[in-house]
């Protein structure tokens, strides 16, 4: 929402709360001269060619001249008020506020009900846990490249070395995020991140990179490590990656935003988010999750917020 209307909304709170004076001026009704002006006041009485009036604002006894009072305007907007039609600038808030709604899902969609992704990117796992359903961040993770190379950029292609095999390893037996069903869907939105392609490092501009490179791919468990995937390099040289990639869709929504969704449901086990860099391979920093319908909660969820009060 924006600030203005946010600065508004606020200060009919604030005035409602903390301002006597402005209660009775609510209570008031409005004294509308012919000049399209008004005076709130409290009661009035008219007394020849003047009208006598409570001020609502200064609680003062006032006069005006009758001649400049539109006495029609001011018996419509009586009964409006008494047939409950909303003030001019309500009526005018209310479409402001309605508008920035629309455009605010715009740019976040709606993954369930209550439940908005935010407007600032980044991966999320939508889960359902205790029949409620969850949005959960997905952090990138560090895969290393013969357990001993470790990238030091946060986006880094496998660069194939003399070597006939090599794996890419996540440290630990498990991910901090578990989901517990078994068809969870990944929202990814990268390309908020300082405006920079998510996938090449700081320099000359880099081509645009194909908005269907996240794939969702099975790891391999192995003692305390996690393998992503192997990298094998024949003896001319060139570098082949395999890795259990999952059959998922991809699909574009609004605000940047990409919806994988697996064709089937996943086994429980452990899992990762992989960005495809076309020829040159996968992105080795990953976003890892598992797979476990009997894990516990996740420590940090986004909860779908409870419907607005309707009015009585």
């Amino acid at each position: 929402m924006k600030a203005s209307i946010k600065v508004r909304l606020l200060l009919w709170i604030l005035i409602g709360l903390f301002a006597p004076h402005v209660h009775a001026q609510n209570l008031a009704k409005r004294l509308i001269l012919k000049d399209g002006s008004y005076q709130l006041a409290t009661k009035w009485e008219v007394k020849g060619d003047r009208v006598r009036y409570l001020s609502a604002e200064r609680n003062e006894w006032e006069e005006l001249p009758n001649s400049l009072v539109d006495w029609a305007a001011t018996d419509k907007f009586a009964k409006d008020r008494a047939a409950g039609a909303s003030a001019p600038e309500a009526v005018e808030l209310d479409k402001e506020v309605e508008a920035e709604r629309r455009a605010e899902e715009a740019r976040t969609p709606q993954v369930a009900p209550g439940l908005r992704l935010p407007d600032d990117g980044g991966i999320f796992l939508l889960d359902t846990f205790q029949s409620q359903p969850q949005l959960v961040t997905l952090q990138q993770n560090t895969g290393e490249v013969n357990r001993n190379r470790k990238a030091n950029i946060l986006h880094s292609a496998v660069i194939p070395i003399a070597s006939n095999k090599q794996t890419i390893e996540l440290e630990g037996p498990h991910a901090t995020v578990q989901s517990h069903a078994a068809l969870p869907t990944i929202y990814v939105n990268l390309e908020q991140d300082t405006g920079a392609n998510p996938s090449s490092p700081q320099g000359p501009q880099q081509p645009e990179q194909a908005w269907d490179r996240f794939h969702i791919v099975r790891l391999q468990s192995k003692k305390d490590k996690r393998i992503v995937g192997d990298i094998k390099t024949n003896p001319l040289g060139k570098a082949t990656q395999e890795q259990n990639v999952i059959i998922t869709s991809s699909q574009r929504l609004t605000g940047g935003w990409i919806k994988l969704t697996p064709a089937t449901a996943l086994d429980p086990g452990e899992y990762a988010v992989v960005e495809m860099l076309g020829k040159n391979g996968i992105n080795t920093y990953v976003w890892d999750f598992g797979v476990n319908p009997s894990a516990p909660a996740n420590a940090v969820a986004v909860k779908p917020e409870p419907p607005a009060a309707q009015p009585k």
